[in-house]
């Protein structure tokens, strides 16, 4: 291996280390997230018996056949069948019962025809709806003006998924639809990949909490609420640190206390060549915590300096990010990423890459022998850049809703060039 990690070198070493987290068995709501790690058959036909979809009359279609608003079928009224009903008259011949949207099919009926095609009962027009019908039913007589097929208005047994079909298969992402079919057919629990859990901590003894003053030299900590905040967006359950100063020792103390409640740890800041590097200076001697992470130098921009490893007694991942924002943002969409949706159990690690014709009006630069991640903003097959190259433009990066690749051989892009574009804040 050479001084100098590729990205897709980088990546394939974190994804090699990574692996999906062990399953469990959650109630619904809390598995809602998580990707599904068993394939979910249905135990019984969806709907499990005919039922009607419209309020109206469940009627033979001998009966209304040929009627009409000037020939209407008069028939007796048999009895009120509500959803849930479990005694359910039979319909015989010359004979209807009235009937609520998802009530059961009585015996005898063939179809359903609308409140709207009939009096409601009350012996006069059409009626607007079923309150028009407020008598009791036995012996009332109902008109209908206009005739029905065999089936209208039935949402027969198993037309939404017959008995033993697979509903849900392994590695479906668990939202709110499948959450309620899952609900529909009977489950209160489900066997998934849970959310990673992923820690952020930002370090650098100039950071600020956001809602303090700025005392001299200060700025505010943005890394941490961006890289907690894409965490989130990548699916994981995510908890930030307050920043921590540059002191080695105060930060191998958080990591050791925070490997508990992490699947991942992330930190941004101190991985570069500087005299106060503390991230580099903290896990160089790591004897309270076992493992080892690796500081590597990767050919790309922004996001040169990056280190990996796992740690402590678990071998927990931790990915040790740049600390300008735009370094730090673009490091997590390629390689923070990808893991946490491994971890999760995805079968597509990555955001969705189009390629897009270079709108701007002079000719891009690329430093040679990297691969650069400009922001950019995508729109009906073509990308504008957004701000300029520098990693700390996190203004820019806002504005931004893709990264435009610019490969390692190229140097130069002309206006027009067809470029690789990673589409950013597009579910996945």
């Amino acid at each position: 291996m050479t001084d100098i990690w590729s990205v897709d070198e980088h990546l394939d070493d974190i994804l090699r280390a990574v692996r999906p987290l062990d399953h469990l068995e959650l109630q619904l709501f809390d598995a809602q997230g998580c990707v599904l790690a068993e394939d979910v058959s249905v135990p019984v036909a969806m709907p499990p018996f005919d039922n009607s979809s419209m309020d109206g009359y469940a009627v033979r279609t001998a009966d209304v056949e040929g009627s009409s608003e000037e020939f209407p079928a008069a028939l007796t009224v048999v009895g009120d069948i509500a959803a849930g009903s479990g005694s359910l008259p039979a319909v015989g011949p010359g004979e209807a019962a009235r009937i609520m949207t998802g009530a059961p099919l009585p015996p005898g009926a063939e179809a359903v025809v609308p409140v709207e095609w009939t009096d409601g009962g009350t012996g006069g027009g059409p009626a607007e709806s079923m309150t028009a019908h407020s008598t009791a039913p036995g012996g009332t007589e109902v008109r209908v003006h206009r005739p029905a097929v065999a089936g209208a208005h039935i949402r027969t047994r198993g037309s939404d998924i017959p008995a033993g079909t697979v509903a849900l298969t392994a590695g479906t992402l668990l939202g709110a639809p499948q959450i309620g079919l899952l609900a529909a057919v009977g489950r209160a629990t489900v066997l998934v990949r849970p959310r990673p859990r992923v820690v952020v901590v930002s370090t650098g003894s100039e950071l600020a909490e956001p809602g303090t003053k700025l005392g001299p030299g200060q700025i505010y900590d943005s890394n941490g609420y961006t890289l907690t905040a894409a965490a989130r967006e990548a699916g994981a359950v995510a908890f930030r640190v307050s920043a921590v100063a540059d002191d080695a020792a105060t930060l191998r103390a958080i990591l050791e206390d925070q490997l508990i409640r992490a699947d991942l740890l992330i930190t941004s800041g101190g991985v570069s060549v500087g005299a106060y590097d503390v991230v580099k200076e903290a896990l160089s001697d790591i004897d309270d915590l076992p493992g080892g992470v690796e500081f590597r130098r990767l050919a790309m921009q922004p996001g040169k300096p990056q280190g990996f490893g796992l740690i402590g007694p678990d071998r927990i991942p931790l990915l040790a990010l740049p600390g300008n924002p735009v370094s730090s943002y673009v490091s997590f969409e390629m390689f923070a990423r990808p893991a946490l949706r491994a971890m999760a159990g995805h079968a597509e690690l990555h955001r969705p890459r189009v390629r897009a014709r270079l709108v701007a009006d002079t000719p891009l630069t690329s430093p040679p022998g990297k691969r650069q991640f400009l922001r950019g903003s995508h729109r009906n097959g073509t990308v504008r850049p957004v701000g300029g190259a520098s990693s700390h433009l996190i203004a820019a990066l806002a504005q931004a809703d893709s990264l435009i690749v610019v490969p390692e051989e190229v140097t130069e892009v002309e206006p027009g060039t067809e470029l690789e574009v990673v589409l950013l804040h597009h579910a996945r």
